[in-house]
């Protein structure tokens, strides 16, 4: 879960893996897969690195590479 805070001031807690979209508009909305949508105070460029930093946590042995041998 990464934490994002509403235009309200209030703070929550969202799993980046339902997060389908992102849009600046110009506060940040985030829609998520069953279409539920949320204005946040955060900028797209901050929940992408919250969303990299969860993942990282979540899979300590991913390095953004493609782990699959080519043949």
């Amino acid at each position: 879960m990464i934490y994002v805070t509403r235009i309200n001031g209030k703070e929550f807690a969202i799993n980046p893996d339902l997060i389908e979209t992102m849009e600046s508009t110009p506060d940040t909305l985030i829609t998520l897969t069953n279409e539920r949508r949320y204005i946040v105070k955060e900028s797209i460029e901050v929940l992408k690195n919250r969303i990299i930093e969860y993942r990282k946590l979540c899979y300590p042995e991913f390095n953004g590479r493609n782990t699959v041998d080519e043949v």
